[in-house]
């Protein structure tokens, strides 16, 4: 599913990925843990093709059996919308659109029909139990419904991978568990490998395998 072996990142003259290798597979649920600085978002946002491999001979991203760094800035484009979901802590929904169609814009970037669109983008919200707020803009959706709006919206192209960013950093209590276990539910009604960065013990105890980071290097 995921292969990556001596990821380096350079910003300038900081060094902060240091020869990460990591493999996971499909239907995983991994955390990756760490102190802030450690490196977790930067990788996240590598192996989830939003950023780049400083260049090395060495260094490899293999997603579903494609070389990620080989690819053009179009074809990746296509690759990410086509196979990737992303979930973030602050749930960025556009907040002139309704639940709905914020839902809708990867399936319409996708090329689908705004009938297959919709279709889906509901069927989605009715599982996440949002039925009765398609036309609620996120203002008029509370913390945990935000969120699961933005999962739907992730999940919309039925992508295999899904990758989590502080996914419940900004929710309640009561809200981070139900997200938490709407994983694990996803995971098995769909299959999708989830990769979530989290401060979340908890959740991060839940995963399949909890990976940790210390100074740009995964430890554990």
């Amino acid at each position: 599913m995921i292969k990556a072996k001596n990821i380096h990142k350079y910003y300038g003259d900081l060094h902060v990925l240091k020869g990460v290798d990591l493999d996971i597979n499909k239907g995983e649920v991994v955390s990756i843990v760490g102190a802030s600085g450690a490196g977790k978002t930067t990788l996240l946002q590598i192996i989830g093709t939003l950023d780049q491999i400083s260049t090395n001979n060495s260094s490899e991203l293999v997603i579903n059996n494609v070389s990620i760094p080989q690819l053009a800035d179009k074809a990746l484009a296509k690759f990410r919308n086509e196979h990737i979901g992303f979930i973030f802590q602050f749930h960025q929904l556009l907040p002139e659109f309704t639940a709905l169609e914020n839902v809708c814009i990867p399936a319409f970037i996708f090329g689908k029909s705004q009938h297959e669109a919709e279709t889906r983008a509901k069927e989605l919200l009715d599982f996440l139990g949002l039925s009765h707020r398609y036309d609620h803009k996120p203002n008029e959706l509370s913390g945990g419904e935000q969120q699961r709006v933005a999962v739907a919206r992730a999940l919309v192209n039925n992508p295999s991978l899904i990758f989590a960013d502080e996914p419940s950093g900004n929710l309640d209590s009561e809200s981070a568990e139900n997200l938490h276990n709407l994983f694990f539910k996803l995971r098995d009604e769909f299959g999708q490998t989830f990769v979530i960065v989290t401060h979340n013990e908890e959740l991060a105890n839940m995963a399949d395998r909890k990976l940790t980071m210390v100074d740009g290097k995964i430890v554990g």
